[in-house]
């Protein structure tokens, strides 16, 4: 079958598709089953005997020890709420190092030696499973014949069903650790950072006299943006199918320059499938609160409120699962790949974090007048510290190979690392920093719409900023270079471990101007100077896409990491493995093992996307374009046969384009073949040497798109994709 038939007919499928209708709200309020299949604070009350029922919340939400003589009658209770349920299988969801969940089903029957069967789910069995570990990265921790490993049970992170069309199976969140005890997983080290931030924020809250003092919780609400294609073209991109992004593809005649598509009228089919997707997010209790279209065209985003951290963490792997099974069934496939459509603005996974608890509240709410908030003055202070000290490190918990491709667009934060605090905030701390106190706050006011019939509206007393990769959003901090396809885990224990070191410090230094003698706001303010003086060059409220901002970070002194190669060595520089091992989150051998598989994952995935661009370019690409150049040839030759002088103009074109193509191919045939031992250097190679070579073949190739005849190109192009839903 050509490629233009394959073509057609996917479209064709399109136009002729049938869709799945949403569910009926009217008659199924979300009320009624939201958390329908959740193992829920209310389940756990009615099924738990009260002392086990405390036992268990004390853990949850006082981070005390778990009682292991309760296991045995949590397993009881929770085996015959899934029976129920209708499962009969029982699986240790983790969350290994490939950033992807992985379980292993176990079922709750067992024989009764009379050929019958019994159902079973031990305190042992929840609490402890015991998956085969060789298989799964470990950065050189432990040899392939060491195999094993051990899931533990996550008390805080509730037990959930999961429902498919061949049943539903009990899942059970859990931490996944090697035999000699090392984090294998991406749950483990979000764990130890929570109680790493809340040990020193803690002292803090406590320092600044505060009697009462209760567990402090990091909160967190992942923005997720994604594209969906329509099935029959996603089959028909092998690129697609194998990196998730397209190696080739010439620029449509329309792209986003129109900004027509951002908060536009959702189609129909995705309306519907965002529908079920939120339907299916609220039987397991994931509060989805936002959707809409985003900036380019067949890209949409999809948000929840807040959570604590671990359980936002579980919440987004399993929306991802959700998202990418219900367009499945829509026809659709989920695209995650932060730059899959080049030319377009990428996807990324806003990350809004703080931090709280039940007592002093949300640690990261300046107030009205945040000039004499000293609560807050002192955690944003440490945000500022923290951040400035740990550019490195926030650099490389979002590198990869394909947030490379979004990193410093015109849609994403640079790879510089900077704050945005807002006019409001920025004028605070300037005050601190020149006059060693701050006493006033810049106001909003009021907005007066022109329009009488029109309320007036408060205003923010600052704008935001959606070029910051750091930015303040009124309560919290959004951490905007987050890629659309990692897990949320890497960037929340950075964040969580390098607050915990600076609150660490903070603390120490209010500690002693307080026994010194000064009076508590006095210590406050002359710490919050400290800051500013040590790491206010971290500040930045102006274009972050800017040339002049380049310049600038470079005179302040800023990291600018512009590639994974060059980000992920900062994983095991000294003062990163000082500060993970003082905070009890991740060893040195730890860090090193998580910096050789992600190594070894950015080469990987380069290495898979330029075996794609070699192949296809070979056997789809250039046998199209030779067709075409053919069909000239013999059009030329036919007319020259009559006597007629026929253009060679287009025959010329072509045939040079071929041979820049077999030119680039070729190019990048040698250069695949080097061999490189040292990850680091290998890293660097893949990075400044193939993928320029893949880019030429592109270039190549794209060229051929836009002048080869459409009935013999054999991809789904850019405006099909894109457009057709």
């Amino acid at each position: 079958m050509s490629g233009s038939i394959s073509r057609q007919n996917a479209i064709q499928a399109v136009i002729d598709g049938t869709y799945v209708e949403p569910m009926n709200y009217i008659d199924n309020p979300v009320t009624e089953f939201y958390g329908c299949n959740v193992f829920t604070d209310e389940v756990m009350k009615a099924r738990l005997p009260k002392n086990t029922y405390k036992s268990v919340k004390a853990t949850i939400e006082a981070g005390s020890d778990l009682d292991l003589n309760a296991a045995d009658v949590v397993a009881t209770a929770m085996k015959d709420w899934a029976l129920e349920k209708g499962a009969t299988h029982f699986t240790h969801v983790f969350y290994p190092l490939t950033g992807s969940s992985a379980e292993k089903h176990d079922s709750f029957l067992s024989p009764d030696g009379e050929g019958k069967c019994i159902t079973e789910f031990s305190g042992k069995l929840l609490v402890q499973g015991e998956p085969d570990a060789s298989s799964f990265p470990n950065g050189g921790i432990r040899d392939t014949f060491e195999a094993r490993g051990y899931t533990a049970w996550d008390v805080t992170s509730p037990a959930y069903i999961l429902e498919s069309d061949n049943g539903t199976t009990l899942c059970i969140p859990t931490c996944f650790v090697s035999w000699t005890g090392e984090a294998l997983d991406k749950k483990t080290p979000v764990l130890r950072s929570m109680q790493a931030v809340d040990k020193a924020a803690q002292k803090v809250l406590k320092l600044l006299g505060n009697q009462e003092v209760s567990k402090v919780t990091s909160f967190a609400g992942p923005e997720q943006e994604y594209f969906l294609v329509d099935t029959n073209f996603f089959y028909a991109r092998p690129d697609l199918i194998s990196a998730d992004r397209t190696v080739f593809g010439a620029a449509p005649v329309k792209g986003q320059e129109f900004d027509d598509h951002y908060f536009g009228a959702v189609p129909a089919r995705v309306l519907n499938f965002m529908m079920e997707v939120e339907q299916e997010a609220f039987k397991l209790a994931i509060p989805v609160k936002t959707r809409h279209n985003e900036v380019a065209p067949g890209q949409f985003e999809i948000a929840p409120v807040y959570e604590t951290a671990n359980v936002a963490t579980d919440h987004q792997q399993l929306l991802v699962h959700i998202i990418k099974a219900t367009a499945k069934k829509h026809g659709m496939t989920a695209i995650f790949h932060e730059k899959p459509f080049a030319g377009l603005n990428g996807s990324g996974k806003h990350l809004n974090w703080s931090l709280g608890n039940s007592t002093q509240g949300n640690l990261l709410d300046p107030g009205k007048t945040p000039h004499d908030n000293l609560q807050f003055i002192t955690f944003c202070a440490a945000v500022i510290s923290s951040v400035e000290k740990n550019q490195g490190l926030l650099r490389a918990v979002i590198a990869s190979a394909s947030n490379d491709h979004r990193l410093g667009a015109n849609e994403a934060p640079p790879a510089i690392l900077s704050i945005f605090l807002g006019d409001q905030l920025a004028d605070v701390f300037a005050q601190i920093q020149s006059a060693g106190k701050a006493t006033t706050s810049i106001d909003g006011g009021i907005m007066n719409l022109g329009v009488d019939s029109m309320p007036q509206l408060p205003r923010d007393a600052g704008d935001r900023n959606r070029t910051s990769p750091f930015a303040f959003t009124g309560n919290r901090f959004e951490f905007r270079a987050v890629g659309s396809l990692q897990s949320i885990a890497g960037p929340l224990v950075a964040l969580n471990t390098m607050m915990a070191d600076a609150l660490t410090s903070i603390g120490d230094s209010l500690e002693a101007k307080i026994s010194g003698g000064s009076s508590i706001e006095d210590a406050v303010f002359a710490t919050v100077k400290e800051v500013m003086d040590e790491s206010g060059q971290i500040v930045f409220n102006g274009n972050g896409y800017s040339d002049e901002w380049q310049v600038e970070a470079a005179k302040r002194g800023l990291k600018n990491l512009k590639t994974s190669a060059e980000a992920l060595p900062e994983l095991t520089s000294a003062e990163n493995i000082a500060m993970f091992e003082k905070q009890g989150v991740l060893s040195k051998v730890e860090l090193e093992s998580r910096q050789n598989i992600y190594q070894e994952q950015y080469v990987a995935k380069v290495n898979v996307e330029a075996n794609l661009t070699e192949r296809m370019a070979e056997t789809q690409i250039l046998p199209a374009a030779v067709r075409y150049q053919t069909e000239l040839a013999e059009n030329i030759a036919s007319l020259s046969a009559a006597g007629v002088e026929g253009d060679k103009s287009a025959l010329q074109a072509i045939t040079g384009q071929i041979a820049a193509l077999s030119s680039t191919i070729a190019n990048l045939k040698t250069l695949r073949s080097k061999h490189i031992e040292d990850a680091t250097e290998e890293c660097v190679y893949y990075s400044g040497t193939l993928l320029p070579a893949m880019l030429e073949v592109r270039a190549a190739a794209d060229a051929l798109e836009v002048s080869v005849a459409d009935d013999l190109w054999p991809l789904p192009n850019y405006t099909e994709m894109l457009f057709i839903k």
